[in-house]
């Protein structure tokens, strides 16, 4: 009698651009074997030294279009005049090498791919502070100071929607980071596997734990507090003209971003509450 065929965990990771996502993703990959991951297609031109088939495959307009016509994606966006989606085929090559799935995409993509596989694990990676957030897109000397300034307001619209996520990793200190993102990786294989919560599990499974919201909430309220800050001061203004809303005052702003999102959902315990709960249009994803 044949086994059932293996069925994936599959991982969300979405963090605001500049929260050092990409270094997390590059350290869980060396730690955790049997971990594939998802390749994201865009139809953006490649950026300095990026190759096809490593950070992006590139394709054309047309040939993404194509992909969608024949439902080859889980998820797609376009943002920005350009269009991401995540392949079915890294799925199904997943569960046909008995290997978990890793997929890092915004929060526009998550929902999608919440929708569609209610089971995955999801995981948001924020910043220390704002003010650290945008150290870190300044030392990355890639982008111009308008493309900073409206990174920073993409952070502060995707940053509403971290109620939406199973787990919040804050990401101050790189090596307690990676730790605690391979521990969530881990302590959902052992429950997929039946493992015995004890031991190695249930240490790896304390420190996945430290990550849930309910966990973090304190430390997630001067989090908030500071992107609700920048808006207030001279920062906030600038933000604002870069959104094409000079209508808008700053207060008006600030009423509009750091609100949770939960979809109609329960706020989850602990959770703090920073005005009315909204669903939000706020998308972001690499432009």
């Amino acid at each position: 009698m044949s086994s059932a065929p293996h069925k994936p965990l599959v991982y969300i990771i979405s963090a605001p651009s500049g929260s050092g996502k990409s270094t997390l993703v590059k350290e869980l990959l060396k730690l955790v074997p049997d971990l594939d991951f998802s390749i994201s297609y865009t139809t953006r031109a490649p950026r300095g030294s990026e190759q096809n088939g490593k950070q992006y495959y590139f394709v054309s307009r047309s040939e993404f279009d194509k992909m969608v016509r024949e439902d080859e994606f889980l998820e797609h966006a376009e943002v920005f005049g350009n269009c991401y989606g995540t392949a079915r085929r890294f799925l199904r090559d997943a569960e046909k090498n008995a290997h978990d799935l890793l997929l890092d995409i915004d929060v526009q993509g998550a929902e999608q791919i919440r929708c569609k596989l209610p089971d995955a694990v999801s995981i948001f990676i924020l910043p220390p502070d704002r003010k650290t957030l945008e150290e870190r897109l300044r030392k990355r000397s890639e982008d111009r100071e308008e493309v900073i300034q409206r990174r920073l307001v993409t952070a502060s619209r995707e940053i509403q929607n971290y109620g939406r996520y199973n787990y919040i990793l804050i990401n101050d200190r790189l090596p307690e980071s990676i730790e605690m993102l391979r521990a969530i990786v881990c302590a959902k294989r052992c429950l997929r596997d039946g493992q015995p919560l004890t031991g190695a599990c249930g240490e790896t499974m304390k420190i996945a734990d430290r990550c849930r919201l309910a966990n973090v909430s304190d430390r997630l309220k001067p989090i908030l507090a500071s992107f609700e800050s920048a808006i207030e001061s001279g920062a906030g203004q600038s933000l604002v003209t870069v959104l094409g809303v000079a209508n808008h005052t700053a207060s008006a702003f600030r009423g509009t971003m750091v609100r949770q999102v939960f979809g109609g959902h329960e706020r989850p315990p602990g959770a703090p509450t920073f005005g009315t709960q909204k669903k939000s249009h706020y998308w972001g994803r690499e432009s």
